[in-house]
Formats: structure tokens, sequence, C-alpha cells
């Protein structure tokens, strides 16, 4: 993927928006009419037939198929945590990033389960972006680079993205970013991140409002709100999402954070987002209420509010064994089943 260039940044990546590729339609219909030959009864393995469309439609492929599955994880510090917004210091992150190298972590377990690629993007965490109560987290030259850094994340191929991060205090930004982007009150979108106590809690909400007033009226452009409210893990995955989309690669997003990277590309273009999943319904936050905002049903709802990307690679087990199903079941031909009898019968 060539970089962004730089003389007009967010210029260039309304280019870049304007330029993704729509669905394969041919590939879809492809998918339909092999499914209805094989050995079960129309319809009867639910979202995993429509998962089977979905990968079909943004591969490109009437075979799709899951054999390079990776899962990417952003990291970044924020100076908005110096305003007491997590119970957890910065140093955390990076002793998080440690755990992921030596292999300890839940999403090196779950990778592990089911098979994922792993990366780990450390985003200069000795350098955190600046406390978006008090000024932007970043300037824009800046926030596009992040950008096109988060691009080359997929350069290494893959046929299937999960997109995960990591960085204490990131659930402040993500959301300020809802707030920004929905409006309503600003308590209706902070949760408790790491923990926080009642005060803690009122004491975030309190941070988020004070970083709505000090950027107000520069917040009618989703870009604006990226560099101004958002962090460095957020840009680079916003940035990832578009790579995988002029690439043809199916996204899974992970939770509250990397939903918020998705939603600033979705109010670019209402279709940026065709080719994603929303692999789990957080605990944190609104999150919930921003999928249904972003028009994304979760492949499953656990409870979980890790981060770390362990919702999206779970649900990267759905969408392998619905790949797996539509590929490799049997037609009825192939068994030797007569379809008009057997339909009725093994629908259990």
């Amino acid at each position: 993927m060539d970089a962004i260039a730089t003389g007009l940044p967010f210029d260039d990546v309304r280019r870049l928006v304007a330029m993704m590729p729509g669905a394969d339609l041919d590939a879809v219909a492809a998918v339909r009419e092999r499914d209805r030959e094989l050995t079960k009864p129309a319809g009867a393995l639910g979202r995993l037939e429509e998962i089977a469309r979905w990968l079909a439609a943004w591969q490109g492929n009437a075979r799709p198929a899951v054999t390079r599955p990776l899962v990417c994880v952003f990291a970044a510090n924020h100076g908005v945590v110096k305003q007491g917004v997590s119970p957890y210091p910065q140093s955390v992150t990076r002793q998080m990033l440690e755990n992921f190298a030596a292999g300890g972590a839940a999403i090196n377990q779950i990778c592990a389960a089911y098979d994922l690629g792993f990366k780990v993007f450390d985003l200069a965490l000795d350098l955190p972006t600046g406390d978006i109560s008090e000024e932007p987290a970043m300037d824009e030259k800046a926030c596009v680079a992040t950008m096109a850094f988060g691009m080359e994340a997929i350069a290494g191929g893959t046929d299937l993205l999960c997109l995960g991060e990591m960085g204490i205090g990131n659930t402040t930004i993500a959301a300020a970013i809802y707030a920004a982007l929905y409006g309503g009150p600003v308590a209706q979108w902070v949760g408790r991140g790491t923990g926080l106590d009642d005060a803690g809690l009122a004491r975030k909400v309190a941070v988020v409002e004070k970083a709505l007033a000090t950027h107000a009226g520069h917040l009618s452009d989703p870009l604006e709100v990226l560099r101004r409210l958002g962090g460095r893990e957020v840009a680079a995955i916003a940035g990832a999402i578009l790579a995988a989309r002029l690439q043809r690669i199916p996204v899974i997003l992970d939770g509250y954070v990397v939903t918020a990277a998705a939603a600033i590309l979705q109010a670019l273009d209402p279709t940026a987002l065709d080719h994603c999943l929303a692999g789990h319904c957080s605990a944190e936050g609104a999150h919930g209420e921003a999928l249904r905002r972003l028009g994304k049903a979760p492949l499953l709802d656990l409870g979980m509010r890790l981060g770390e990307g362990t919702g999206a690679a779970l649900a990267a087990g759905i969408v392998k064994a619905a790949a797996a199903c539509h590929n490799d079941m049997a037609t009825f031909a192939q068994a030797h089943v007569d379809q008009a009898e057997a339909a009725p019968t093994t629908a259990g």
C-alpha cells in the first residue's frame, strides 16, 4: 500500500475513501447458488450463510476462504491520562506489550486456539498524544502519517483482518469521539474503563465534557474529530480499515475503542464499513448503542471488555467455520442424498 502523500493530508484521505470498491455481487450470487446444493435445508446455518456471502463479497471470490487470518493490535499512550481518567499509569501500556511478546495475554491464547496470526504495533508509546482536554491530540500531518502507518499493517498479506488496541486512557478517547459524532449527554458514552470507582467515573465524564468544549466549533469534520480527540491507535486502526477495503480484505472489529475508529470512517462515507463485521458487543460504555448507529449486529455478546482484539479474534473462529462449511460440505450430488426428500428431514 502506497503511503499517503502529505501535501494536503486530509484531502488525501478523502480521496482514498472515494476510491473504495464495492461488493462483488457476482461472487455473492455464486455463493448463493452453491449454498442451494449443500447437504442441508436452505437457511439452516443461519448467520453462517450470511457470513459466507459477506466474505465472498469483499474477497471478490466465489469460493471465499480464510487461510491467513491476522489479528493486529495497535498500542498508544494518551496525554489525557494525567487528568486521572484511569486507575493505571501509562507504563502499563508498555508492560502489556511485553506480555503480548511473551505470549502471556488473553489475546495470545485466543490466537493460538484459532490459529490466527498476531502482530502488535508500538505507536510511539514514549510520546503520548496531546491532552485532549487542553489541546488537540495530534496535528493534521501527524494524524495522517499515523493512518498511513496503520495502512501498512496488512503489507504482509491476509485474507481476514481482526483489529484490536491497547492503551491506558483510550476508553476516554473513544467516549469523546462518540460524543462528538453522535451528541447526547456525555455520561451516556463514558464507561468505567479499567475499573474506575464512582468518583473516577464522574471525573472521566467531566474531562470528556471539557474536551468537547475545548474543541467546540471544530468537530463537524470527522477527520478533525479524529485528530483533536483521537489517539494514535485510533488513527492507525482507521487507516487499517481503509487499506483493507482498498485491497478487498474483510475486517472484524473488536470493541469500544476499535469501533470508535470505525465510526470516524462511517461518518465520512456511510458505506465505508460494509466490509466490516462487529466481532462482539463490549460491556464497556455504550458500545451497543454505537454498534446500533453503525448498523452492525455483533457476532458475540459475552460480557467482555478487555480489548486487545479478543472479541474480534473469537469471532474469527466463527468466520473461519462459516467459510469451511461453505467450501467443504458435500453437495447433495456428491453425498448421493436425494435433495427433495432430505430437505424436510435434516433441519433438526
